[in-house]
């Protein structure tokens, strides 16, 4: 069965599901959602997604949303099927789960506040909140310098293998690079660096960017 995925192959948290899929070798299709245009808050919308925001999935009867929550499901349905992304022992699971967190807690939200301002805010003509991007990037500055002393002992956050972990990093990693004046936060960064350039070359990502 192919699963339906609500949303847009340029929305962040829409991509890192995206990159789940296709690691997972799970056969979709993506139903188009513009959140510029104000689709996500359509009825029609908010009879999957109650809070209005992208993405959703269907997969048979079941409606998923909550980016996380959905890439959870698929590594776990799909456990026994293309790459593994949860860890094989209940120890290499926990720090998966921990590093989710991070991620979730202390990434996410800087992140999301300066691409927000940097990319989202000009295109609806609004003036962009100069202080909010500046302590948004030293916050973000102070979770990188956490990465940097966690990735200088193992190769990825979880451990010497690759997991949701890190797959959840790539969209805004990637706006922050590409599409702001703050790619130094990552570039800067030795071991960060490495790891960016080696989360952001694997296939299922170059397969998501291209979309």
């Amino acid at each position: 069965m192919v699963v339906k995925m609500f949303g847009s192959g340029q929305a962040g948290c829409a991509r890192g599901v995206l990159a789940c899929l296709v690691e997972k070798g799970i056969e979709f299709e993506i139903v188009p959602v513009d959140i510029l245009k104000g689709e996500q808050k359509k009825p029609e919308f908010l009879a999957l997604q109650p809070f209005g925001k992208v993405p959703v999935v269907q997969d048979g009867d079941l409606t998923l949303f909550e980016s996380r929550a959905i890439i959870r499901y698929y590594a776990e349905k799909y456990a026994g099927q293309g790459t593994c992304l949860l860890g094989k022992t209940l120890e290499e699971r926990a720090l998966v789960e921990q590093w989710l967190e991070v991620e979730g807690q202390y990434f996410s939200p800087p992140s999301y506040a300066l691409v927000v301002q940097v990319l989202i805010v000009p295109r609806h003509g609004k003036p962009q909140d100069l202080p909010l991007i500046e302590s948004s990037a030293q916050k973000l500055g102070e979770v990188l310098d956490v990465y940097e002393e966690r990735l200088s002992k193992s190769k990825y956050l979880a451990g010497d293998f690759y997991s949701l972990a890190d797959l959840t990093h790539l969209p805004f990693i990637d706006y922050i690079v590409s599409a702001t004046d703050k790619g130094y936060l990552i570039t800067n960064r030795k071991h960060v660096n490495a790891w960016w350039e080696d989360i952001s070359s694997r296939p299922a990502w170059k397969k998501v960017s291209a979309m």
